[in-house]
C-alpha cells in the first residue's frame, strides 16, 4: 500500500491526465506541499474567448469520511492564485467516490482546520464535466471526458 506521499502523487498523476484528456495544458507543480512557494498541486489552462479557463488546483484525497485542510495552507493557496490571476479550485477524491470539483469559499470552517465531509462533497461540489464545463466559458468543445 503506497504511503501518503505516493498516494498524493498518484491522485496528481490521475487528475492531470483527466484535464489533458479534457484538452486542457496542465503541469504538475513540482515540490508540492513540500517546499514554502509551492501553493497548489497542478495549474490547468484552456484557450476561451474571455481567458478565465486558468486554475490553480489544490489536490486532496481520503478514505477517511472528513477532509481536514489547514487553514494555512488554504490562504497560501489563494493567495498563489491571485498572484497569478488562476482560479483556485479544491479537486478531492474519496475513496472509490470519484473526482469533485469545489471553491475553497465551500470549505467548512471546523476550528483550526477547514473541512469537508463526504456527504457535503457529494451536495456541493461538482463531477469534472459539471465544474469545467464549455458551455462555462463560451467554448464549443463538447467531447469532455470523465
Amino acid at each position: 500500500m503506497p504511503g501518503n506521499k505516493a498516494k498524493g502523487s498518484k491522485a496528481e498523476r490521475e487528475l492531470y491526465d483527466l484535464f489533458v484528456k479534457n484538452n486542457f495544458r496542465a503541469v504538475r507543480v513540482a515540490g508540492s506541499g513540500m517546499m514554502e512557494n509551492t501553493a497548489c498541486d497542478l495549474i490547468a489552462g484552456k484557450a476561451s474567448a474571455d481567458g478565465k479557463q486558468k486554475y490553480a488546483i489544490e489536490a486532496k484525497s481520503s478514505k477517511a469520511p472528513v477532509k481536514y485542510i489547514t487553514k494555512e495552507q488554504i490562504e497560501s493557496f489563494v493567495v498563489f492564485s491571485e498572484i497569478f490571476g488562476l482560479t483556485p479550485v479544491i479537486a478531492l477524491r474519496f475513496n472509490r467516490e470519484g473526482w469533485l470539483f469545489i471553491n475553497p469559499s465551500q470549505l467548512r470552517d471546523s476550528g483550526k482546520n477547514w473541512a469537508i465531509k463526504l456527504e457535503e462533497a457529494k451536495i456541493i461540489g461538482k463531477k469534472f464535466g459539471q465544474f469545467f464545463h464549455a458551455d462555462n466559458f463560451n467554448n464549443s468543445d463538447s467531447n469532455i471526458q470523465e
